[in-house]
């Protein structure tokens, strides 16, 4: 068997695992909230998230901890086109600090006590990067404004390295994983597949991303627009939008959440990378999105429709579009307030405070 038939045999294999989250514990959650000595519904988001991680887990109580952020960097041809400011050097320059815990996802997952996994899949250079694990594809994507950025085969190769990762770290014991990302130019092609997924224009769903001044966004949307024209995606056919518009470090995110739904662990999205990967996750598998969790929306102008596509809703606004995972570790904190209540809080039997009948009502 060669490396692309093991891709798609690990990818069918994988999405054929994905079952629908046990609405019977859904149902036993949303009992004890319901008898736990609060107004039903007062805690909001607090009280869904636990609701929702009964169904995932598929157990009345359960366990959130150890945690883990997987980070993919890559970068991406279509840098070429001068759509960012930022030299293209700065994602190898920069990613070996998600592995040291000095930048922003490292310093937030040592305040959260989770941890982070920093992988190299598609980052230009040819350097070995500290602390960083080496699933490199190729060095960046091909332009995408000429051509595909890659073959089916290597957007099999990407989604496969995701889901790999999914399982090993499961089967370390993770019982929650939050996505990560860093990628020079990675909001281009994030837009150009929301664009084919959502029959929008780019200029509906391009922002400014990370690099790219506000006299330069004319040019990026021109650029995207091309990309799609040159390429025309399948918007029915979520390996040929990948490859031809999509980036390594997409592709990854994609095979971790659908490797998270298998093994029946959430998956926390990140900001709007991370929101791209997971359209192509559902048109892979639909029941895939009942194991994503939203943490917050990016301040990226296609963030509320890709949300809206998902049928999520983010617990956060926060305004912020650095990416890394910050949002998603931030939501781990969320994740641990939630379920101290559900486990910890007095039952209205127990309370001293008489049941005055709310809950009759609910």
């Amino acid at each position: 068997m060669n490396i692309k038939d093991s891709n798609r045999q690990l990818l069918e294999k994988t999405i054929e695992k994905i079952t629908p989250v046990s609405q019977e514990y859904i149902s036993i959650a949303q009992d004890r909230q319901n008898n736990l000595a609060k107004p039903p519904g007062s805690l909001g988001k607090l009280e869904d998230i636990s609701i929702r991680l009964a169904g995932i887990y598929r157990s009345q109580f359960f366990e959130t901890n150890p945690k883990i952020v997987i980070a993919y960097g890559a970068d991406h041809g279509i840098y070429e086109e001068g759509i960012s400011m930022q030299p293209q050097a700065v994602t190898a320059l920069h990613f070996p600090n998600y592995a040291k815990g000095t930048c922003s996802i490292g310093l937030l997952s040592k305040l959260q006590g989770s941890d982070v996994l920093a992988v190299d899949i598609g980052i230009n250079t040819d350097e070995s990067l500290e602390g960083v694990l080496d699933r490199k594809i190729r060095k960046a994507t091909s332009n995408f404004a000429k051509g595909p950025a890659m073959t089916h085969e290597e957007a099999l190769q990407s989604i496969a390295a995701g889901i790999e990762l999914a399982d090993e770290y499961v089967k370390k014991g993770y019982r929650v994983i939050g996505l990560g990302e860093m990628g020079i130019c990675n909001t281009s092609p994030s837009s150009a597949i929301v664009s084919v997924i959502s029959q929008r224009d780019p200029a509906e769903v391009t922002g400014l991303g990370a690099g790219t001044p506000p006299e330069g966004l004319q040019h990026k949307v021109d650029t995207i627009r091309k990309g799609i024209e040159i390429n025309n995606p399948d918007r029915n056919d979520p390996l040929d939008i990948l490859a031809k518009v999509g980036g390594f470090e997409i592709g990854a995110i994609t095979g971790t959440i659908l490797g998270c739904a298998a093994n029946s662990i959430p998956v926390v999205l990140d900001g709007f990378i991370s929101y791209a990967g997971a359209l192509l996750a559902k048109q892979l598998c639909p029941l895939s999105v009942q194991y994503m969790m939203a943490s917050h929306k990016s301040a990226e102008p296609a963030s509320e429709l890709s949300l809206e596509m998902l049928g999520l809703s983010a617990a956060l606004d926060m305004r912020m579009r650095l990416g890394e995972g910050s949002g998603a570790v931030l939501f781990f904190n969320l994740i641990e307030a939630a379920n101290q209540i559900y486990k910890n809080m007095m039952t209205i039997d127990s309370s001293p405070v008489p049941d005055t009948g709310i809950r009759k009502e609910k």
